[in-house]
């Protein structure tokens, strides 16, 4: 089982143009402005200022995406959590905001609803928790 990432970006919820350039630079593994404005450009029909990347790069560093090295010449950035490390974080909030609805009768009629492949990975989530339960209790 995936256990929740240690690290968590400051500021989820991130524009159509930041989630572009954050995926160049997971496509990449680590990008300097340079490469993310020419990827971008790379699209005849797309026109963006080579500061324009510049800012959403550093406004993701300040969000907590990405970490800047600025050690070199070209600064390069590269991220803080995996694209898996993100699903897995966007995923327990829409959990955590589904079950903030507190009302036991829509959660049922959720499950009710649900078809069987969805049936059989709640039972196989159901399975990993008993099984994390039973080691945590034997560790103590």
């Amino acid at each position: 089982m995936s256990p929740l990432p240690n690290y968590r970006p400051q500021q989820m919820s991130l524009g159509p143009l930041e989630t572009e350039i954050l995926n160049i630079v997971w496509d990449l593994g680590c990008a300097t402005v340079k490469q993310v404005h020419e990827l971008i450009l790379a699209d005849p029909d797309r026109e963006l200022a080579y500061t324009s990347v510049t800012t959403v790069l550093r406004r993701l560093t300040q969000k907590g995406w990405l970490v800047c090295d600025e050690s070199e010449r070209a600064f390069v950035w590269r991220p803080l959590i995996s694209r898996r490390e993100d699903k897995i974080l966007r995923a327990h909030k829409q959990l955590n905001q589904f079950l903030e609805v507190g009302n036991p009768d829509v959660v049922a009629a959720f499950a009710d609803s649900l078809d069987s492949a969805s049936i059989e990975q709640i039972e196989a989530i159901a399975e990993k928790l008993k099984a994390v339960r039973k080691a945590r209790e034997e560790e103590k």
